[in-house]
């Protein structure tokens, strides 16, 4: 393959007929500066596993709607290799320019013949999985960048099972986008000529209610929550201006929880996130609003989503009355720890139940499982790999789906859609707090009674940004140093074992994946991010007692990053 040179493809977007003049202009504005037309066009936006993800712009190496045509027609040529009479289901969440990327799609596999369903507005991505799934569709189409910053935006595809394709799926779209060489082969009809061929379906307010009834069935307990402990629980809910308002309260207030407050600062949509630094329910400042909120109603839970309502976050009060933000482990393991508790008690646990994990999630929630007799499974990182699972046990019927989490704030139960659900995590927190209050108990004396049980896990995740050429070069560089000279000990601990997970381990794809273990049962993972420009470093420890854990966990995470930073 022949080099890229950014000034002949630059040059190339302006002499093109195919380019409108508006972004033409764009790039016009950019003349001479060497540098800024090397980031936009040294490369082709690469369309992972994922699908796309960058900063908006004009470029080869930007998400506009050129990229995006592009990435859809090699998709419909996916599909139509796949299937006689394709269909895709397309949503999207309040990010700037989404409603115009999913229009955009759906005008080019419409021109492929291919009949689209599309939400006349914003919508959560489980809700794409479950209209894949309702809808009988070959396909999903979700236009987000999740809780990346505002300049953001991307495009994620789906197969007929309501999961992310799959790495051996997406290799085959990747291939199909890779042999359209103009935008000359890229087909588009006109929403109006897309309309009156019947290949452009608006979905209307039943399937709205078909999903939210759905996530509502997903309430172990009813005859609690109806029956008073929905209405004693307070909850703050705030979606943090992106597509989980509408649904979240639907379901709550659906299954018997009364007394929702929103944070009204962030509840209309907005792609610009104007009163967070982050739309992202990981950082404690995006919960500033909600915890002032909580404090002034009386509340015993704060929820915050991100802006495409896959991911959920919780805020409880502490051992002291103060707020704090449960990491993605904490929820999770309390989740299951709920989940499978009342199962038992009510007889319902199924004897081939089974929780999925990701590798770098903590072991706390998987040792609860396999207490209660479940299999635990753990995969690469991605809930793609989680629905791929879950599929896998629709077919063969070997294993009962019952829970699959990962540590970034993102949970499924249920088996009604292939893809995190801020909307059931909601839910499924809520009947939780809801039950141990009338047990007189918080979620966060829960969490103290399961670490006195199974150990006091505590993780820890630190990244580094590091943008453009350079940035990819020095991630690459940070990981061949710590594959090609792994420690023998780490913070005064001897390494047990590297994995390297990209040698395909345990039956897993190949990824660019180092996780070192230690002798203490601590280990630390680093992982280049598939959607941002980011290394991201995950630390895991286990001790008896937060502060034994806490002083471990700060110790192992500065060793680390001392040597990552010596890199980067």
């Amino acid at each position: 393959m022949s080099a890229i040179n950014p000034l002949e493809l630059y040059e190339g977007w302006l002499k093109d007929v195919n380019i409108d003049e508006q972004t033409k202009e764009e790039l016009r504005g950019i003349a001479g500066q060497a540098g800024e037309i090397e980031d936009r066009f040294y490369r082709e936006l690469e369309f992972g596993t994922g699908g796309l993800r960058g900063v908006m712009g004009a470029g080869t190496n930007r998400m506009n709607r050129y990229v995006i045509g592009k990435a859809t027609q090699g998709f419909a040529n996916f599909l139509l290799g796949q299937s006689s009479s394709p269909s895709v289901v397309i949503a999207h969440d309040s990010r700037r320019n989404s409603d115009v990327f999913s229009l955009e799609a759906a005008c080019v596999l419409a021109a492929n013949g291919i009949r689209t369903y599309l939400f006349r507005s914003l919508r959560p991505t489980p809700q794409l999985s479950f209209a894949v799934r309702d809808l009988g569709a070959t396909g999903g189409v979700v236009v987000t960048a999740s809780h990346n910053p505002p300049e953001y935006n991307g495009y994620k595809v789906y197969g007929a099972d309501g999961g992310q394709l799959i790495p051996d799926q997406a290799e085959q779209v990747i291939g199909e986008i890779r042999a359209i060489a103009s935008f000359d082969q890229v087909k588009r009809l006109s929403r109006e000529e897309a309309e009156a061929q019947g290949l452009l379906v608006w979905l209307d307010d039943a399937a709205d209610q078909r999903f939210v009834d759905a996530v509502a069935a997903q309430v172990v307990q009813p005859e609690l929550i109806r029956g008073g402990a929905g209405a004693e629980l307070g909850i703050v809910f705030t979606p943090l201006h992106g597509a989980g308002n509408v649904p979240i309260q639907r379901v709550l207030a659906q299954t018997g929880f009364t007394k929702v407050s929103v944070v009204r600062e962030q509840e209309q949509p907005d792609g610009m996130f104007p009163t967070v630094k982050s739309p992202n329910p990981e950082e404690q400042e995006a919960f500033t609003l909600a915890i002032k909120l909580a404090g002034e109603v009386g509340a015993d839970l704060i929820i915050g989503t991100d802006p495409d309502c896959d991911r959920m976050g919780a805020v409880v009060k502490n051992d002291k009355g103060e707020f704090v933000v449960l990491t993605g482990n904490q929820s999770g393991a309390l989740m299951v720890h709920y989940l499978l508790s009342v199962l038992k008690a009510k007889d319902k646990l199924p004897a081939n139940g089974a929780v999925i994990k990701t590798i770098v999630t903590s072991e706390m929630g998987a040792d609860i499982a396999a207490s209660y007799g479940c299999k635990v499974f753990s995969t690469l990182t991605g809930f793609k790999y989680i629905g791929e699972l879950m599929t896998k046990f629709e077919k063969d019927g070997s294993h009962e789906f019952l829970f699959g989490y990962e540590e970034s704030y993102g949970y499924l139960t249920g088996t009604y859609a292939r893809d995190k659900d801020a909307v059931v995590a909601s839910l499924l927190i809520s009947e939780a707090a809801a039950y141990y209050k009338s047990q007189g108990k918080t979620l966060y004396d829960v969490l103290l009674e399961l670490y006195a049980q199974y150990g006091t896990y505590l993780e820890k995740l630190e990244s580094r940004t590091l943008k453009g050429k350079d940035g990819v070069e020095k991630i690459g560089a940070i990981m061949n140093d710590w594959r090609n000279a792994p420690p023998q000990e780490i913070a005064g601990v001897r390494v047990s074992q590297m994995l390297d997970y990209s040698q395909g381990l345990d039956g897993l794809p190949a990824e660019n994946v180092l996780k070192f273990l230690l002798e203490d049962n601590s280990w630390f993972c680093l992982r280049p991010s598939g959607t941002e420009p980011k290394i991201k470093v995950y630390f895991a420890v286990r001790g008896q007692g937060l502060g034994e854990a806490s002083a471990s966990l700060q110790k192992l995470a500065a060793s680390v990053m001392a040597r990552v930073d010596s890199l980067g």
